[in-house]
């Protein structure tokens, strides 16, 4: 139970439900920077190979993920893990990782407006009308002929 004190024992929570300063980042574990192990972060040889590794990998992950999209596979879900291999290591992909995290939370909540979802449906309802009416006069005019078989124009 809160009473207002700081004492022993007490939580400071702010009103808007957020943790006070700090506390977000120790839930989300460790700041910016390398998640290295300590012991290879004292040597300075080693952290380099550790890090030549860390982005090796990563971009192997990443590459495999670009040859996933126009082939079968989850191209986008490899590529982001690859950039989350490359965020154990170096700051600028942490950063890439914090955007995408937040633009993408973003985007979800923007979808679930019930304004954007009545909007969203209305143009994929009308974009779905005209492709069977397009379909519908290429069928009339062609028949089920392919436009590289047809005969006579």
């Amino acid at each position: 139970m809160n009473t207002g004190s700081d004492g022993a024992g007490e939580a400071v929570v702010a009103v808007d439900r957020s943790e006070p300063d700090g506390a977000a980042e120790a839930q989300q574990g460790q700041g910016l920077g390398s998640r290295a192990p300590e012991f290879v972060k004292a040597r300075r040889m080693l952290h380099l190979s550790w890090q030549v590794g860390v982005f090796v990998i990563g971009l192997a992950v990443v590459a495999a993920g670009v040859v996933m999209l126009p082939l079968p596979g989850p191209g986008w879900v490899v590529i982001f893990g690859g950039m989350a291999i490359w965020a154990t290591e170096f700051v600028w992909a942490q950063l890439v990782l914090r955007w995408t995290k937040r633009k993408v939370t973003e985007a979800a909540a923007r979808a679930l407006d019930p304004k954007v979802r009545r909007r969203n449906i209305t143009l994929t309802v009308i974009g779905l009308v005209i492709i069977a009416v397009l379909t519908g006069v290429y069928l009339w005019k062609f028949g089920f002929e392919m436009p590289w078989k047809i005969k006579d124009q």
